[in-house]
């Protein structure tokens, strides 16, 4: 069975798309509608803009989903069992999947890459990778810095973990991780903590979005990440969409939930290859490939 995978923040790269935009006339319609949605020329910035510029979370988000989405819209016969995708990624792989239509799910990610930039000046704040130490190690540790918010946010594969949490949080903790073993504590250049309580605010804002927006039943299941179950049902992939923000991403879980459920090839659908090296830390017999733009 074929599981198709879409990734999130940190893939982008500069110079994303272009090859699709001239080569594709269904992929270039679908960029130009992007631009009016949008109301700018991300297209420019995707295009030709510094890795500077396309940081910013307001160009990031929209940009990956576009890359991955209209990726996706150009393989023939597409037709995937299962869907997931990482944190952002999510939006794209209900696109994919048939649950929210291209122009819906472009909205959405705009707003949620506004109001998780509002959220991030409301609260300055960060990340940081932990390496090789146990899951349940990393949550304790956490749990037990309490003067400050931080919390585990990406089980991104076995011996991979990222923190998240005001710059205070996050630097005592990472202290307490590697005095308790961690091989490395790495900051990530973010603008902000990403699937901690510090975005409440990112998540009361979009959950308004999401309540007011069309959702159909998808053609195949999706394995959301707040609990890494798949979801084929409306108010269950809503529900799970809005806890999103402020809640981890299970990817550990949701790769070995996939393969449980059959899926012995996982394909990439986005800018990079993150996730195709993730799966092959969390299923060493999977077969993992990239879609060629």
């Amino acid at each position: 069975m074929k599981a198709y995978l879409f990734p999130g923040q940190g893939s982008q790269f500069s110079g994303m798309g272009k090859d699709l935009y001239e080569n594709n006339a269904q992929a270039r319609a679908l960029f130009d509608k992007a631009n009016d949605i949008l109301g700018f020329e991300i297209t420019k910035v995707m295009f030709e803009g510094t890795d500077e510029e396309l940081k910013q979370t307001n160009v990031t988000q929209p940009a990956i989903f576009l890359h991955s989405v209209i990726l996706a819209s150009t393989i023939e016969n597409f037709a995937p069992d299962m869907v997931a995708g990482h944190s952002l990624g999510e939006f794209s792989a209900l696109v994919a999947a048939g649950a929210l239509s291209f122009e819906d799910a472009l909205r959405l990610v705009a707003k949620r890459a506004d109001a998780m930039q509002r959220a991030c000046e409301l609260n300055p704040s960060t990340m940081a990778a932990v390496l090789a130490l146990d899951d349940d190690k990393i949550e304790a540790i956490c749990a037990s810095v309490e003067s400050e918010v931080v919390v585990a946010a990406n089980f991104n594969c076995p011996g991979q973990v990222v923190i998240s949490g005001s710059h205070e949080g996050v630097r005592l903790a990472g202290e307490k991780l590697k005095d308790a073993g961690a091989k490395r504590v790495l900051p990530l250049p973010v603008g902000g903590a990403f699937h901690s309580p510090l975005m409440e605010p990112a998540r009361e804002e979009l959950a308004a979005a999401i309540e007011s927006t069309v959702f159909s039943t998808p053609r195949c299941a999706i394995y959301q990440n707040v609990n890494a179950q798949p979801a084929t049902d409306i108010e269950t992939i809503k529900a799970n969409l809005i806890v999103q923000l402020t809640a981890p991403v299970r990817w550990t879980q949701s790769v070995r939930n996939m393969v449980a459920d059959g899926a012995t090839e996982f394909i990439e659908c986005g800018p990079g290859k993150v996730l195709q090296g993730l799966v092959k830390k969390i299923a060493l017999e999977a077969v993992t490939s990239g879609v060629q733009a």
